[in-house]
């Protein structure tokens, strides 16, 4: 038992490392686009009607740094502030699906053909979602059941501080709310993937996730009920293809997950109809199919084309000295993001 779970925190601490350096890079990016693009900006610019607002909606979702608590307020925000719910759809389905963290992990874990597919697969998602509600939904009205049901963030990721020192905020939301956002689920994603290179020989499960529709139709109804944000999804992606799923049936996952939970369901089913759920839903599921199934058919057309691309794959063993201490960094920030948010939690009962 004592060998096992050696084995089990030694393959995490592997994974940890190998996806550190760019995560924290991706921290770093995310805190530069927080201070370039505000929640506000976002209302400002996405408002209006027809397709423009939708491709917009759906671009500009794709490397938002919007926390998972913060995706659901802002875009009810954008609707009672005159966008569209074809572009509040849009918008809803590319942003959680990825960001700029989640996708310098995902070419660290999952290579660079993954890591270009899986922003362009969220854009095209909010799309055809978007597109979908704009000529099948109901007819835009003013959002009562918005105004009169309010959805509000209020995690400390969601407060907008808009201090005067522009690299104080980058490094706060960088390095502090973004961390405290997903650091637990990262790492419980991460034990997740130790476990399953541990415990499960490589391409034991070939056989059922293997490839074709079955394999990615069970990957999605997988990531259906499990919520984890798209950074965090991502060691768990790279644990499925170690046990035998296709980047297709990897992606399916991908892409139910972070976009289906029931709080962003009931929020669209409240504010914009239970007919643009309905299209939301139908819109996850068929991206996760059809997406999964091309990326199945271009992987081995990228890596034959581009040869150097096979050698970067998923869960790869052992690391540099530099992997260890990207590792010990990030550790040290999710540390000190919890330990923040809990000196913040004392003040604010000192104070009430």
């Amino acid at each position: 038992m004592y060998d096992m779970v050696a084995s089990v925190l030694t393959e995490s601490w592997l994974v940890l490392g190998q996806m550190a350096p760019y995560l924290l890079f991706g921290f770093l990016a995310a805190g530069i686009l927080s201070v370039l693009i505000s929640p506000e900006w976002v209302e400002r610019n996405l408002g209006g009607h027809g397709l423009g607002p939708v491709l917009k909606a759906s671009l500009f979702g794709v490397p938002l740094p919007l926390c998972s608590c913060s995706v659901i307020p802002v875009s009810v925000s954008m609707h009672r502030h005159g966008a569209s719910r074809a572009a509040t759809t849009a918008f809803l389905l590319s942003a959680p699906q990825t960001g700029v963290d989640s996708i310098a992990v995902t070419y660290a874990l999952l290579g660079p053909v993954f890591a270009i597919f899986r922003p362009v697969a969220a854009l095209l998602t909010g799309l055809v979602g978007g597109g979908l509600v704009r000529f099948l939904g109901q007819p835009n009205q003013t959002p009562a059941t918005a105004e009169s049901n309010p959805i509000t963030c209020h995690g400390a990721c969601c407060e907008q501080e808009h201090r005067k020192n522009a690299p104080v905020r980058i490094l706060e939301h960088g390095f502090v709310a973004l961390p405290r956002d997903i650091g637990l689920a990262l790492l419980v994603g991460v034990l997740i993937a130790g476990a399953m290179a541990t415990i499960i020989p490589p391409d034991h499960l070939v056989t059922y996730i293997g490839g074709g529709l079955m394999a990615i139709l069970l990957m999605m109804i997988a990531g259906v009920p499990i919520y984890v944000c798209a950074t965090a999804s991502v060691p768990i992606a790279a644990g499925m293809m170690h046990m035998g799923a296709s980047p297709g049936a990897a992606l399916a996952f991908l892409i139910a997950g972070p976009a289906t939970n029931a709080a962003t369901f009931t929020a669209i089913w409240k504010v914009l109809g239970p007919r643009t759920a309905t299209l939301f839903l139908a819109t996850v599921g068929a991206s996760a199919v059809g997406f999964g199934l091309l990326l199945d058919w271009l992987m081995p057309i990228a890596e034959a084309s581009l040869p150097q691309l096979a050698g970067h794959t998923h869960m790869q063993s052992g690391g540099g000295w530099l992997y260890h201490v990207a590792a010990i960094v990030l550790v040290a920030v999710l540390a000190l993001s919890y330990l923040s948010k809990a000196q913040t939690d004392t003040e604010v009962e000192k104070t009430a």
